[in-house]
C-alpha cells in the first residue's frame, strides 16, 4: 500500500492526500511516494488540472491495458512516481506516449504509484494514485472525489470469474460492513462520513485497499450570511422597479388619452315631402263642330292648347 503525501501552501486534508486533489486547486505540492523505509520520491509543481484514466477506476490487474490521458493540450506530458521511477515521464523508461495520451499496455505490480499530468511551464494536473495487482480480485472505485448527495457504487471484480453472481465482502478502514451477492456495494446519498478507505475479498482473496474520497456539497460562501442577506435586497429592488415602470406605463397612457378631444355632433336630415309625378305638357286637341259645316271641314282638327 502507497501512501501519498504532500506538503503545500494551503490546508490539505487527508482525504485529500489519499484521493484525488481538487482540479480547480492552484498550488505548490510536494508529492512523495513511501515504497519502503528510507525511500521517498518528489516532485514539485503547481495543480491546475486533472488526469484522466480509461477505464476510470483505480485498480488494474497485471496484464491489463491503462490509457492515461491530459485531455487535447499535446504540450502536456504524463510522469509517474513509483518505486522504480521519480518524475519519470512516459515514453521515457515507460509506456508508450501519443501526444498527451499515454498507454501503458502490459503494466506489473512495479507499475503501482502516483501519476500525474505536467506542462513545460510546471502545473501539473491532479495525482491520481494507481495499483496494479498480480491478485485475481480487484475493487473498481471512482477515481475523482464524489460529491455528496450523489449515489456511489463500489464493485468487487474477479479476474477467474466474469459472473454477475458473485458472493463478496466489503470492509471499510479494516472492518467488515456488509456483504453482496453482486460483488456491488451501493451507498446512495453519499456522504463526508462515508469517506475512506475500502477493499473486498471473494472466496477469501482480498482486493488492494482503495481510497473513497468525497467532496463537500455546495461552497460555504453560498450560505453564507452575506447571501441570505443579498437575495432578498435584490428581490425588493427587482420589485420596485416592476411597480415603478408600471406607474410610467399607466401615467403616459393616462396623457395620450387627455390630449383627444370630443365634440358632440348632431346629424339632422331634412324629410322631403313625397311628390306625385308630374304631369307631361301634353298638348289637348279638340275638334270644333260648326252647324252647317261639311264633313270635311268638320273634321279638320283645330289646335287649342290649355
Amino acid at each position: 500500500m502507497q501512501h501519498l503525501h504532500t506538503s503545500c501552501t494551503n490546508k490539505v486534508t487527508d482525504s485529500q492526500l489519499r484521493g484525488v486533489m481538487r482540479p480547480s486547486l492552484s498550488l505548490s505540492v510536494l508529492v512523495s511516494v513511501d515504497q519502503r523505509p528510507g525511500m521517498e520520491l518528489m516532485t514539485l509543481c503547481t495543480i491546475v488540472a486533472s488526469l484522466r484514466v480509461f477505464p476510470s477506476r483505480t485498480q488494474f490487474f497485471q496484464y491489463e491495458s491503462i490509457r492515461l490521458s491530459c485531455g487535447d493540450a499535446s504540450e502536456w506530458r504524463v510522469k509517474r512516481n513509483t518505486s522504480t521511477n521519480m518524475n519519470a515521464e512516459c515514453s521515457t523508461t515507460w509506456g508508450k506516449r501519443n501526444e498527451s495520451l499515454c498507454l501503458l499496455a502490459d503494466p506489473y505490480p512495479v507499475d503501482t504509484g502516483v501519476y500525474w499530468c505536467e506542462s513545460g511551464a510546471g502545473e501539473c494536473s491532479s495525482a491520481v494514485n494507481i495499483t496494479v495487482t498480480g491478485g485475481s480480485v480487484i475493487l473498481e472505485s471512482p477515481v475523482l472525489p464524489v460529491p455528496e448527495g450523489e449515489n456511489v457504487t463500489l464493485r468487487c471484480t474477479n479476474k477467474m470469474t466474469f459472473s454477475s453472481n458473485i458472493t463478496a465482502e466489503f470492509y471499510k478502514n479494516g472492518l467488515l460492513i456488509g456483504n453482496s451477492s453482486s460483488g456491488n456495494l451501493s451507498i446512495l446519498s453519499v456522504l463526508k462520513s462515508d469517506e475512506g478507505l475500502y477493499k473486498c475479498s471473494i472466496s477469501g482473496a482480498q482486493s488492494p485497499d482503495s481510497w473513497l474520497a468525497v467532496r463537500a456539497g455546495r461552497p460555504e460562501s453560498f450560505h453564507s450570511p452575506l447571501a441570505h442577506i443579498l437575495l432578498p435586497v435584490v428581490g425588493v429592488c427587482l420589485l420596485l422597479v416592476v411597480v415603478i415602470l408600471l406607474l410610467l406605463w399607466r401615467s403616459r397612457k393616462g396623457k395620450i388619452n387627455s390630449d383627444v378631444s370630443y365634440t358632440d355632433v348632431t346629424i339632422t336630415q331634412e324629410v322631403q315631402p313625397n311628390r306625385d309625378r308630374e304631369i307631361d305638357d301634353t298638348s289637348t286637341f279638340y275638334s270644333l263642330l260648326k252647324p252647317g259645316a261639311t264633313r270635311e271641314e268638320a273634321t279638320e282638327p283645330v289646335l287649342k292648347s290649355i
